[in-house]
């Protein structure tokens, strides 16, 4: 694998910067935060950092409604810091990656001020979807409850697929297209190596505006309807090709990950097409319930997809198990059931079993860094942590619950600011009230408490990233058992992983060797306990 080709076996680790590492001591995570981490993450072993959104933004939504692409939001830094950042995660052997956000700007930015200023029919409205009407344009809905239709005072409505105050681009305008083409090379120029495309299917719309026919259900991953009016449709690959060819251009060539929701595989490949994006995120695993069987489908369609994309080498798969808009493995995994759980939104779902969760999110991990492709760790799943279920009302941020009326918990549970020491107060996340409450004794999960325990889930991580890349084994991958409730495979002649995902003990295959395990406290040769998982070398006279 070439250094240019870096992105087909990456592990990405995502920092949401909001509660990453506070640097200036205001109670949020910011550069000078992350910039005094850099170490950390080197140290832990990753390839990679993505960071979400810092641009300039009323944060609405996390910093999903940009201003101002080509600023940094002030409470972050500025973009001279952001330099220094991308120079110094270079030097520690770490490839950036921002967050863009073409679907929508904030209605903040200049460009939809502009559009409120001027009359209908101009061209100011014209780079947004503006309807006239008496009555709502058509049934479709924001993500975040209600119409997706705001009526501005001349009588207008502008369209919205997400918070009113994130309105949708009309991506069939030029001068939207080559906005974003010169947004990418801003960053790029300044050493940027890549982007992750939030909602990468959602930027062309219907011209006609058809209803949907709307049903209870998460607009993200309604994608099954036919000739969807705002998912999915051809003409978005368009426009990917015209982001690739800016992205080739440079050297090294710069890379791009799809946020695409999709419930066709064959659809999900066209995003990974030669010409198009590099990779794209891998829901279905995130979403997979606790279950061999389920597990298997997931894994063994994904590495078919990968083969539909067309590409000479084939698009790398991806394995996510956590990110900023899901609960957290540990919690999710802690349910006292195992049926498939989408986990976007946060529902109260029942109890959790933290240790149970916690084992069960080990074994996981282990999982996913045993597979062929890119993996992406998203802060604090290094650490093993579970979402704050217990934020006040008052202290609640994410638009999922403030706009919702109460009725959905959000995202905020897996946003709550890292817990960097067993400090009483922050957790050593900076010296203010972290802008998130954290948990009663966060801190005895903290890295530092972490680091001094051989047996933590940071040294599970760590030794599992070393050994990863030592081992350079190859990327296809074979199954030997799936039967009942255990998940075995080889990659190449001499490492396997075996995962018990059942209730009882499971002997190790005999001839190999153990190279290391989720249950840290468990000898070498012990049977493999419910919920655990190991890689294994397989002996040199190749018996199993």
């Amino acid at each position: 694998m070439t250094d240019v080709e870096w992105w087909r076996t990456a592990v990405i680790y995502q920092i949401y910067i909001r509660s990453f590492a506070d640097g200036d001591g205001d109670g949020i995570g910011d550069i000078a935060g992350i910039r005094s981490r850099l170490g950390y993450l080197a140290g832990l072993g990753v390839d990679a950092i993505w960071i979400t959104p810092w641009y300039e933004s009323p944060n609405n939504d996390g910093g999903y409604d940009v201003a101002d692409y080509r600023a940094i939001a002030r409470e972050y830094g500025d973009v001279r810091g952001a330099e220094q950042l991308v120079a110094e995660a270079h030097r520690h052997g770490l490839k950036v990656i921002l967050d863009i956000v073409p679907n929508h700007t904030s209605t903040d930015h200049p460009w939809f001020q502009a559009a409120l200023a001027a009359p209908p029919g101009s061209p100011e409205r014209a780079r947004y979807h503006f309807m006239d009407g008496h009555v709502v344009p058509n049934d479709w809905r924001s993500t975040f409850g209600g119409p997706a239709w705001t009526r501005v005072p001349d009588g207008q409505w502008y369209l919205h697929l997400f918070d009113p105050t994130q309105a949708d681009l009309d991506w069939s305008h030029p001068e939207v297209r080559a906005e974003f083409l010169d947004l990418l090379r801003f960053w790029f120029d300044r050493g940027v190596d890549g982007f992750r495309v939030d909602v990468a299917t959602g930027l062309i719309k219907h011209p006609g505006y058809p209803d949907l026919g709307y049903r209870e259900e998460d607009l993200l991953v309604l994608t099954d309807v036919p000739d969807h009016p705002h998912r999915d449709r051809d003409e978005v690959h368009a426009v990917y090709r015209e982001w690739r060819e800016v992205a080739d251009a440079y050297d090294p060539p710069r890379i791009f990950v799809a946020e695409a929701w999709v419930a066709d595989p064959e659809r999900l490949a066209r995003y990974v097409a030669p010409a198009q994006l590099h990779t794209a995120f891998n829901f279905p695993f995130l979403q997979s319930a606790w279950d061999a069987g389920d597990l298997f489908t997931v894994i063994d369609s994904t590495l078919r997809t990968m083969s539909l994309s067309g590409s000479p080498s084939g698009a790398p798969p991806t394995w996510v198990l956590s990110n900023h808009d899901v609960e957290r493995t540990v919690t999710r995994y802690g349910r006292a059931y195992t049926r498939k759980h989408q986990g976007r939104s946060g529902h109260e779902l029942g109890p959790v079993d933290e240790d149970l969760g916690r084992r069960r999110a080990r074994a996981a991990l282990l999982l996913m860094l045993a597979l062929p492709g890119v993996a992406y760790l998203y802060q604090g799943e290094e650490l093993g942590l579970p979402d704050h279920m217990d934020i006040p009302d008052d202290r609640l941020r994410d638009p999922i619950w403030t706009r919702s009326g109460g009725r959905r918990r959000g995202r905020d549970g897996c946003r709550v600011p890292l817990p960097w020491t067993p400090a009483p107060d922050g957790a050593g996340f900076g010296s203010a009230d972290p802008w998130l409450p954290q948990p009663p004794g966060w801190g005895r999960l903290s890295v530092a408490n972490q680091v001094d325990d051989p047996a933590s889930t940071y040294h599970l991580v760590a030794r599992a990233l070393r050994i990863r890349r030592e081992l350079d084994v190859p990327q296809e991958l074979e199954w030997v058992d799936r039967a009942g409730s255990v998940l075995r495979f080889r990659r190449g002649p001499d490492f396997e992983c075996v995962v018990n995902l059942g209730d009882t003990e499971v002997p190790l295959p005999a001839g190999t060797v153990t190279l290391l395990r989720s249950d840290a406290h468990a000898a070498a040769g012990d049977p493999l306990g419910p919920d655990t998982a190991a890689w294994l070398r397989v002996r040199g006279d190749g018996t199993t």
